[in-house]
């Protein structure tokens, strides 16, 4: 295969609409856009949320109480199946994850899961471990050591 033999899979390009060209697109005079009026007009149109002057709902709404959204922690998680792919004896750090790809971004921490299963015993340091990794990674004859 050459650079100038590559070409999209049939069906995932389309044509282009072209409106305003008369007999045959279907789409000639006002093109599509109805008579007059504000939605007709070039750059014309209402926000999100506008409902034509009268209060809308996201101001009728009462607005109530604490979220927590902003301020809570959130960890970078990784399944014990994704472990596997080290070696013996080797100790897995957060930046570890990081350098081989496992983890595109730590955010907060790190966090292992349980879900699958261990088959190498490894020293794996992180922030948050769940209850069934700790029991995997032991019973696999490895070491779970929590980071601050």
């Amino acid at each position: 295969m050459k650079l100038h033999e590559l070409k999209p899979a049939p069906g995932s390009k389309f044509a282009r609409k072209r409106v305003g060209r008369g007999i045959g697109s279907g789409l000639g005079k006002t093109s599509g856009r109805g008579q007059k009026g504000q939605k007709a007009r070039s750059g014309g149109g209402v926000r999100i949320g506008f409902e034509g002057g009268q209060n809308p709902l996201y101001r009728r709404l009462p607005k109530r109480g604490f979220n927590n959204e902003r301020f809570r922690t959130e960890y970078a998680i990784v399944n014990l199946s994704k472990l596997n792919a080290f070696e013996a004896g080797t100790e897995v750090t957060p930046q570890l994850l990081l350098e081989r790809g496992i983890v595109k971004d730590l955010k907060d921490g790190l966090k292992i899961l349980g879900d699958g299963e261990l088959t190498v015993a490894l020293t794996v340091k992180a922030h948050k471990f769940s209850q069934s990794a700790l029991a995997k990674i032991e019973a696999a004859g490895g070491k779970p050591e929590v980071i601050q």
